[in-house]
């Protein structure tokens, strides 16, 4: 072999050691969990394979026939539709913000937004938990002093949703905030002073020069955050196991339940696919919707 033959191939000695990792930590499990939905495989199974049983699509007309699977969809489309917007536009509102302000107070904030997202979810978890309290939490103590009854912060179906996509956008602010601060400090300043002397006012510059020239900071954060919020697990399996009366079980916390709780884990494998096939689809819809955009200007 000719040494420049041989020069073609040594870019890829170099990703053959990702790709492999890739291969065999996911590529590898994705296949082997698609099969596995096809099965029956429970505890029992795991001991003697010969003993599981291909059931096709069993599994998949059984989990659109639970109640259960289908209450968690729709509270997972609840905390996407919901928790995403207000991710984006608060992180964005929130660095907008901190890149306007030159003083010393606005500086030390990004770096109180930011500490939550770098803390562990489930000791947030915890302390929120304490702070959401019906008797003894800080929340229900406050609005006592001002003559409000208590409310069941996760005890109330109606409400324990909302507490959740509270906690879990204060933690996602901060990080997202970061990325939009990068993109705000890349904009060049001659944009804002050409349009300062056609006498644009702030909202006309955000609107005319600022989000336009985040357009892709703003895609990615969206998407990327959207595909967090169908994973949506810590909080409620931590804060409320799902319940009150499944109003905050969420697909992830679904798929948990049933594979490492119940240990039916064909029918988990089979969740953890509908899921994927959301993601996949909201995220498809997300890149459309982008293509068009950039089509039209």
């Amino acid at each position: 072999m000719g040494k420049e033959k041989l020069k073609k191939y040594i870019p890829y000695t170099f990703i053959f050691p990702a790709l492999l990792l890739l291969l065999v930590f996911s590529l590898i499990p994705i296949l082997v969990a698609l099969v596995i939905s096809f099965t029956g495989l429970d505890i029992t199974g795991l001991g003697n394979w010969s003993t599981v049983k291909f059931t096709g699509l069993t599994n998949y007309i059984q989990l659109f026939n639970d109640p259960t699977f289908l209450q968690s969809i729709g509270n997972t489309i609840f905390y996407v539709v919901l928790g995403v917007p207000l991710v984006v536009f608060l992180s964005l509102t929130v660095a907008v913000m901190i890149n306007l302000s030159q003083n010393k107070f606005f500086k030390t904030m990004r770096l109180l937004f930011y500490t939550p997202s770098i803390t562990n979810t489930v000791a947030v978890a915890v302390v929120w938990s304490y702070i959401y309290n019906p008797s003894l939490g800080l929340l229900n103590e406050i609005l006592g002093k001002i003559g409000i009854a208590p409310i069941g912060w996760l005890t109330d179906p109606n409400v324990a949703k909302i507490s959740l996509i509270i906690l879990a956008v204060w933690k996602a602010i901060g990080l997202n905030m970061l990325i939009f601060l990068a993109a705000l400090q890349g904009i060049p300043r001659s944009l804002y002073e050409a349009a300062e002397l056609d006498g644009a006012n702030f909202w006309q510059q955000t609107l005319h020069i600022t989000i336009p020239s985040m357009r892709f900071s703003i895609f990615f954060v969206t998407v990327t955050t959207i595909i967090g919020w169908f994973q949506f697990f810590d909080e409620p399996f931590v804060m409320t196991k799902g319940g009150p009366l499944n109003s905050t079980n969420s697909m992830a916390l679904f798929v948990y339940q049933n594979g490492f709780q119940n240990s039916n884990f064909g029918y988990a494998a089979a969740g953890s696919f509908v899921m994927f096939a959301v993601i996949i689809i909201a995220t498809l819809i997300q890149f459309k919707l982008q293509r068009k955009q950039r089509g039209e200007e």
